[in-house]
């Protein structure tokens, strides 16, 4: 059998299939024909080449020295010189027709050129995050040179792509904009849960822990997160508003896990918000079918408010009204599914927490809408047409699962 064109697709800020996204686009690539190759971080317990599901991936062990300025460089040198090596090992067995960046960071434009000029390779830049606005959300500032350095980084990834893939219409327009690239090559893909894979199951009524209602929390638990948000809303609903039949299940990790932990102890409440850290999908899916509603508890700042949260389509997946501050693209996302409170203000997230776990009628018919929305807009089936597009574009490659000939600009709903 001929395989089709070799893709490699470089993520630096999680692994596969962990990374949810990644994960849906290689197998779209595989079931289209196509030969897929990824380069990335090794998770927990992973072996440095395996394949997966007929993916290829190359693996380094992962290297993360802390969340400062200074170690982000460290951290980024190291993935970057991890990464050319493994790219060159897997050119081995043939060159690549194009190469897949996704970001956080924006540094691997260097090897897409290297790659270029070598075999002729394509660049396809998959936009996951902005990163000078991630910079600014967690330091501040814009007149900074390490700011001005991920604009430069951004603007030359955006440039030198002959695709940018974006998750949602704000990153779209920053694409076109800012850096400057052309309505045509710009095409907007989703992040789409597969609502065959996240449905809702039975309850597990253990873990309610003993309390009536269950909220629960899926995700990254960095600084610009608002998980020390729930944290503080569920002081207020327990501590002020007399609220004791409520249990927070948080699910997930990072830079900022033990912050939390240590303010959820030191606000009194082990007995109401449970932290479960990275936890298996059997876990995530017992949990979520049993919740009452998903939390959103994402601050605005320069970034949240243009981005599109992979939790809030989760949890709609899962038949969860969600709990969110009013953000652009969060609206975009979850429509009339969510409760929307006044950004970043605690009190009112926790009250809109408790009113609308008092409002069962309210809740099934969020619940509703909010998995229609994924079947009929949302989900991965409806994004990967635009996504193959792209790549039998870019390539002349007949996709084998229906992509129609010639590329649109996917803008979504």
């Amino acid at each position: 059998m001929v395989s089709g064109p070799r893709v490699l697709i470089i993520i630096q800020n999680l692994w596969v299939p962990f990374d949810r996204r990644v994960w849906l686009e290689c197998q779209a690539l595989v079931a289209a024909g196509y030969d897929v190759t990824v380069v990335c971080p090794k998770g927990p317990g992973d072996p440095s080449y395996e394949v997966i599901d007929g993916v290829t991936v190359h693996k380094y062990k992962a290297y993360a020295p802390g969340g400062s300025k200074i170690s982000f460089v460290w951290e980024y040198a190291y993935s970057f010189l991890a990464t050319l090596r493994l790219v060159f090992r897997a050119r081995k067995a043939g060159k690549f027709k194009v190469l897949q960046a996704c970001n956080p960071p924006d540094i691997f434009w260097p090897i897409a050129m290297l790659l270029r000029r070598l075999d002729g390779t394509r660049f396809v830049f998959d936009h996951h995050d902005l990163c000078p606005e991630l910079f600014q959300s967690r330091f501040g500032g814009t007149n900074s040179l390490p700011y001005k350095g991920l604009r430069f980084l951004e603007r030359m990834t955006h440039r030198k792509a002959d695709h940018v893939i974006s998750t949602n219409d704000s990153y779209r327009r920053i694409a076109i904009t800012r850096s400057g690239k052309a309505n045509h090559d710009v095409t907007v893909v989703r992040t789409g849960p597969d609502p065959d894979k996240l449905l809702r199951g039975g309850a597990d009524e253990s873990l309610r822990r003993g309390h009536r209602y269950l909220v629960t929390y899926i995700g990254v638990m960095g600084p610009q997160d608002g998980v020390d948000i729930v944290v503080r809303a569920a002081d207020h609903i327990v501590n002020n508003l007399q609220r004791t039949d409520i249990a927070f299940t948080l699910m997930g990790g990072g830079d900022s896990f033990d912050d939390v932990v240590a303010l959820r102890d030191e606000l009194g409440l082990t007995d109401y918000v449970e932290f479960t850290g990275r936890v298996p999908d059997e876990t995530v899916r017992a949990v979520m079918s049993t919740a009452d509603l998903g939390l959103s508890p994402d601050p605005k700042n320069p970034l949240n408010d243009v981005s599109t949260m992979n939790k809030t389509m989760e949890y709609m997946a899962f038949e969860l009204p969600v709990v969110a501050f009013d953000l652009v693209e969060t609206k975009v996302s979850a429509a009339d599914a969510a409760v929307y409170v006044e950004p970043n203000d605690v009190a009112q997230y926790g009250e809109a927490i408790v009113e609308l776990l008092d409002d069962q009628v309210r809740r099934r018919r969020m619940a509703k809408l909010g998995r229609d929305r994924v079947e009929r807009v949302l989900a991965w089936r409806h994004q990967q047409k635009a996504y193959l597009e792209v790549y039998d574009h870019l390539t002349g490659h007949v996709s084998h699962v229906g992509a129609v000939a010639g590329i649109r600009n996917a803008t979504g709903s």
